[in-house]
């Protein structure tokens, strides 16, 4: 039987190398796995022109995935020190990278990450159109902004964010709300600001047929964008983001029609009170397709910081049912992040990650914290800096200050507690030395 989507495959009963890999990566049954993602709560972005891809799952009973956002602006076009970054996103096992380059001719890149890259690329096409096509904004037409999903499809992207729920009708709740950030969403700013030039509708909602037509043939996964996520704490659970929610809840239906994969995006700036509710809400109005949020990020005043405040955020959305995180650097909302802000991101969305995955019960999530802790129990200094989840800082912190003593730490040295306890345990006696020089 032939198909043309990892969907179609899945509602024909067929199994691809691609479902058996993700199986066998997540310990689930493969016909588990099919049935999740012929019911398109379970996805696997593999665009069949990305030849260098590990499939990976993202959604539902599956471990919660993170996204590397990369890529150069007109400020700093260093395509080598973003083609760094992706190397340390691979190192440090994320599974997505985002190469959202908005300037100049940037296809030469992207070939060059996708030919590298064993992790799932994802694009924004509509970042890429006024560089791409050479036109400013206003000229840009319908047909043009198609052309260049059209040109990222070809080149072997695995998802895309289309920003197309952002039709008319929830541009007015948008304008009724009067938010206190507006429009905070890159893609969503830009698709508004052309159709208040134009008069027209958004071309991605009015020929969305057309676009899932071209995700298909490809099998790009679709990412419903949120271009009315909330940028402020103040501005969550809103008319305008929930309008939104709903119309992305039709889109999805609509792509799997088509057999097109699809994730949703969410928030954006949240309080902690508000998470839980919104993932319900979310996977109620989209059919449980799989969830992917940026942050949220969970107050608004720690700038430098919003890798911590985008982890709170995140390990909250994803106990309560997100599947993809998107990493936040601590230069948001400041620059562009340098490469160590990638790597504090990474490991930042990784730790919220697999935390959530803990409070999920996804099986064999706990092994290697207890692994962790069997050999913390025993004093196994190579073996704690081989689970660590950044090996190198855990041994440069250790060697900063090295004990006296090497089954301790500079911290406790000879008061150990776990010291203490294995000699106690084992019959020896405890000599502290009480006298001090």
């Amino acid at each position: 039987m032939e198909f043309k989507t990892q969907m179609e495959a899945a509602k024909k009963g067929i199994i691809t190398k691609e479902m058996e890999i993700v199986s066998g990566k997540e310990n689930i049954p493969v016909q588990k796995l099919v049935e999740l993602i012929a019911k398109g709560e379970v996805i696997i972005p593999a665009n069949i022109k990305h030849k260098s891809l590990s499939p990976e799952g993202i959604g539902r009973g599956l471990r919660t995935k993170i996204n590397v956002n990369l890529g150069i602006s007109g400020d700093k076009a260093d395509y080598e020190l973003e083609m760094e970054k992706a190397r340390l996103a691979v190192k440090f096992g994320a599974e997505a990278i985002m190469d959202l380059s908005n300037y100049g001719k940037t296809n030469a890149f992207r070939k060059k990450l996708i030919e590298f890259s064993p992790a799932m690329i994802g694009t924004v096409p509509v970042y890429d159109a006024v560089g791409y096509l050479e036109k400013e904004l206003c000229e840009i037409t319908a047909r043009d902004f198609l052309s260049v999903i059209k040109a990222h499809a070809e080149e072997g992207v695995d998802f895309m964010t289309i920003h197309a729920g952002i039709n008319k009708r929830a541009v007015e709740a948008f304008k009724r709300t009067k938010r206190l950030t507006n429009i905070v969403s890159r893609g969503g700013a830009l698709l508004f600001a052309w159709m208040e030039m134009t008069g027209n509708e958004n071309p991605f909602y009015e020929y969305y047929d057309e676009v899932l037509e071209i995700l298909r043939e490809y099998d790009v996964t679709i990412s419903l964008g949120d271009a009315l996520r909330p940028g402020s704490i103040n501005d969550s659970t809103d008319a305008g983001q929930i309008s939104e929610l709903i119309e992305l809840g039709n889109l999805a239906k609509r792509a799997w029609e088509k057999d097109v994969q699809v994730m949703v995006e969410g928030p954006g700036h949240m309080a902690m009170n508000e998470i839980a509710a919104n993932m319900t809400l979310q996977k109620k109005l989209c059919h449980n397709a799989p969830f992917y949020v940026l942050g949220p990020i969970v107050t608004d005043i720690a700038p430098g910081y919003d890798h911590i405040t985008s982890a709170i955020g995140g390990a909250i959305a994803a106990a309560n049912g997100a599947d993809f995180l998107c990493y936040v650097t601590p230069a948001e909302h400041l620059r562009l992040p340098d490469i160590n802000d990638v790597k504090e991101g990474i490991v930042a969305s990784k730790i919220a990650a697999h935390a959530a995955d803990i409070a999920k019960g996804i099986p064999g999530a706990r092994e290697i914290d207890n692994k962790m802790s069997d050999a913390r129990r025993r004093v196994a200094w190579e073996e704690m800096f081989s689970f660590a989840i950044d090996p190198q800082k855990a041994r440069e912190y250790f060697e900063s200050t090295p004990p006296s003593d090497r089954h301790t730490c500079s911290m406790c040295g000879k008061m150990c507690a776990m010291k203490t306890t294995n000699m106690i345990l084992n019959g020896e006696k405890i000599e502290l030395g009480g006298k001090v020089e």
